[in-house]
This record gives structure tokens, sequence and C-alpha cells, in this order.
């Protein structure tokens, strides 16, 4: 498949998604946004792909929502601002809950700005690999607005509801050394390496069953949300699941054929 502002590269089952608007700071814009979404539900089905890495062309990871859609809602007709302000909602939305909900590892590779809904994108990844200069910012309140790309949900279970608040009121800028302390940022890289070290992780990462790495990020997605009754339950029908899929039965067996292996 054939994008204009998006570049998707796929070796050894490790999916790079490159953000391709470089002279903009890959801020995204509408067709952007479809493209986005176009990439990540390709990456969603492709069994092939067993992990995926984020990152940005350029200077920077992702200067947040294009301030010319912006300008565009501002001139609608005041009868339609709401519909397209939902309409558009809905979009970006789908698009971050894809990249949430992906069964298979995700890392965003930062550098330089994740400003607004970059921030946001690069949290609803499972880790966050940064290198020097990688700066975020959740500046929504600049634009007299708030986030509206999981920001709010995010966050805080990164960094605590209070620090979380602070950095949304605030809008300021979180530097790479503070990120990493707070709990923003997993892994530090050098810039020159920052892919490459995202793609070896990710390898090690998805080296596991698919099987279980899905199911049990499924669950781990939704463990602050329910009890611990619930969590027992749906971990139940999901090893049920995990006990007829091939990459149990296999590795079972490679274990049993080791051992008996070992006692002659």
């Amino acid at each position: 498949m054939n994008f204009k502002f998006i570049e998707l590269n796929i070796d050894a089952g490790i999916a790079s998604l490159h953000l391709n608007r470089p002279e903009k700071r890959n801020a995204i814009s509408d067709d952007m946004r479809t493209e986005f979404i176009e990439a990540l539900e390709l990456v969603t089905v492709d069994k092939s792909i067993r992990a995926l890495v984020l990152t940005g062309n350029g200077k920077g990871f992702c200067a947040g929502g294009d301030i010319t859609g912006m300008e565009k809602r501002m001139q609608a007709p005041v009868g339609e601002v709401a519909y397209n302000g939902w309409f558009r909602q809905q979009r970006v939305h789908h698009a971050v809950s894809l990249l949430h909900t992906m069964p298979k590892p995700t890392i965003a590779a930062v550098h330089g700005a994740a400003s607004g809904l970059g921030a946001d994108m690069a949290l609803a990844c499972d880790f966050i690999i940064a290198s020097e200069g990688a700066n975020f910012t959740w500046s929504y309140i600049k634009r007299g607005i708030i986030p509206d790309g999981g920001g709010m949900y995010f966050l805080p279970r990164r960094v605590g509801m209070v620090m979380a608040k602070e950095l949304i009121f605030t809008g300021r800028k979180v530097d790479l050394e503070e990120a990493t302390q707070i709990g923003i940022v997993d892994r530090v890289a050098k810039p020159e390496s920052l892919v490459a070290d995202a793609q070896k992780w990710a390898k090690e990462l998805s080296q596991g069953s698919a099987t279980a790495l899905a199911l049990g990020k499924t669950i781990l997605n939704q463990t602050y949300e329910t009890t611990a009754a619930q969590v027992f339950a749906q971990g139940s029908q999901a090893q049920g699941i995990c006990y007829t899929s091939t990459e149990h039965r296999e590795a079972v067996l490679a274990f049993l054929e080791k051992a008996t292996a070992a006692k002659n």
C-alpha cells in the first residue's frame, strides 16, 4: 500500500511506521490521519508482523495537530462547528485506539518534539524510547482546548494524577531528563541508533507466543478499570484460549522432549 504522509517498512516481523511530513514537523492533518489509520489497520491484521515501532521523519516526532485544520474549523459556519468537531474527534480517537489496543507490542521512538497529539500518540504505545533532544509537551491549554488524543487517560497512568494535572494545566515542556525521571520515557538511546534500538527492543518483546501477547496485553490495558475478580475471570478465559494455541502445544512438546532426552 502506497502512502504520501506515512512510511511503513516491514523487516523480520517488525513494522516501522514513520510519520512523514517533516516540513511540518509531522503535524497530523486530516489526510495524514486517514493514512495513519489505514496503516495501523494493516499492521493489526497482518499476522506476520509481530511488533510496531512508531517514529517520525525529520527533526521531530510529531508537533501535534495541523494548525491549518484548526484554522478551517474556525472558518466553518457556526451551525456546523460542533458536528465537524465531533466527527474529527471520532477519527482522532479511532486512530489512538487502534494504536493502544493493537494486539502486539508497540514502541514510540521519539526524537525532537512530541507535542500535543504527538505526545498523546507516544503515550498510546506500550513503551517509549527517546534520544537526546527529545521533549514532550501537552500544550493544548495554550490553544484553549483539552488533550483529545488520550492524554487525560494515559498521562496519569504514567506519572500519577498530580503530575499529570500540572503538565496539562501548564502545557510546559518536559525535557528528556525529566521525562525519564517521572516515567514518561522508558529507555534512552543515542540519536543515530534510536530507531535501530527500538526495533531491537521490539524483537525482544515479541519473541513469545503471539496469542499470549495479544491476550495478555488486552487484559493489562484494562487492569486499572477492573476489579481483581474481573481480571481473574478474564485471565481464566484467556488461558483457556492459550491452552488450545499452536504456540503452547509446540512449547510443551519441546519441553517434554528435552526433559526426556535429559533423563536418557
